[in-house]
This record gives structure tokens, sequence and C-alpha cells, in this order.
């Protein structure tokens, strides 16, 4: 999916974009969209002249924050449920707890941070509602952490793109790159806990 990511983007374009960004920041069953990776070469393709960065950036935001509050309301209605729901083939409990020991760790900023990490972003809200996280709280951090992600990653990619020359040739080692730095968060926390836990039994 992600070697294509270009020809995707020209094909669905922004409402196309704005979906795939709402849907991969609320919707449980959505974490294994492309965000990073698609936010990044959206900005390429605009530095090319095939899309504006005002407007990739534009329907980023509105994706970005109308997802993490569907992710809120959804969270806070299955509440009582979530934590004992069985794993799917599209909901998994191990996210769910990663992300919930992620807030523990990080506290309210933890839905800014959790924008920038791989399906902890998709979880976040989600668990933010869960937990009866103050309304007025996460309006204000998912604005914050929604306006971030959109602004920083797309205007990378353009301003990659803007100084090398022909930077599509390096767009798969790119995007590879960008997923390796984006779950390496997760993955430090997978090998530590299993470390810990190794050391515990």
């Amino acid at each position: 999916m992600h070697y294509s990511l270009p020809m995707i983007i020209q094909t669905v374009g922004y409402i196309g974009i704005l979906l795939i960004i709402f849907a991969e920041s609320g919707l449980f069953f959505a974490f294994f969209l492309p965000g990073d990776s698609l936010l990044f070469s959206a900005g390429i393709l605009a530095a090319s002249g095939n899309l504006s960065l005002f407007w990739v950036m534009i329907v980023v935001v509105i994706g970005a924050v109308l997802g993490g509050l569907f992710g809120y309301y959804f969270g806070r209605r299955i509440s009582e449920t979530i934590f004992k729901k069985k794993d799917t083939l599209f909901f998994k409990q191990k996210h769910l707890t990663r992300t919930a020991q992620f807030y523990s760790d990080h506290g309210p900023k933890a839905v800014l941070l959790a924008r920038f990490i791989p399906i902890v972003r998709t979880f976040a809200p989600i668990l933010a509602g869960a937990s009866l996280m103050h309304y007025r709280k996460f309006v204000i951090w998912n604005l914050l952490s929604g306006a971030a992600w959109a602004l920083l990653l797309p205007w990378l990619g353009y301003a990659l793109g803007s100084k090398v020359p022909n930077v599509d040739s390096y767009l798969l080692p790119i995007i590879i790159a960008i997923m390796v730095i984006s779950f390496a968060p997760v993955a430090y926390k997978i090998i530590k806990e299993k470390m810990t836990t190794i050391k515990t039994s």
C-alpha cells in the first residue's frame, strides 16, 4: 500500500486524505491506515505542484481533530465494555493496554504525544473517552495535537521535495525510514515490557 502512496493520494484527492486521516485518528479498526507516511508524501506532492500545501494542511487538521473527537465520544459510549472486549481481526486488547500505559506515563499531554505514534494515535482518543477524561481538556490537547501533526509532517515533506531534485525516486526508502522512526517508541515499549517480564519471571 505504501509503495503507491503518491498515486493513491492523487486519486483520492483532498477529501480522500481527510477521510483517511479521520479514520486513522479515531476508528479503532483503522489503525493500519497510513498516517505519517501519507502526510509526508502529500507534502512532497505539494512541492512538485500536484497538490496545495495549504489545503493539505487544512484537510489534515480537520480530519485529525474530528477523528479524535469521534474516537473520544465512541470511547465514552463503550467505557464499561471496551476493556472486556475480546480480540477480533480489527481490535486487539494489547493495543488498548499499551495506550493505557502511555496515558499513565504521560498524563493529559499523552493526547499530543500519541498523535505522532502509529496505532497509539488511533486508540488514544478512544481511551481518553473510555477513561472519562475531562472533555474540555481533551478538546484542547486534541486540537493542539491535530494542528501540530498536520503542519509539521506535510511541511517536512514539502521542504524535502523543494530541495532534493527527483525526490520521488527516493520516496520508498524515505517512507520506510518514516515507518521505522514512527514505530520506534512502540518497539521500545514492547522490548522494555518483555525484558521486565523476563527479569521478574
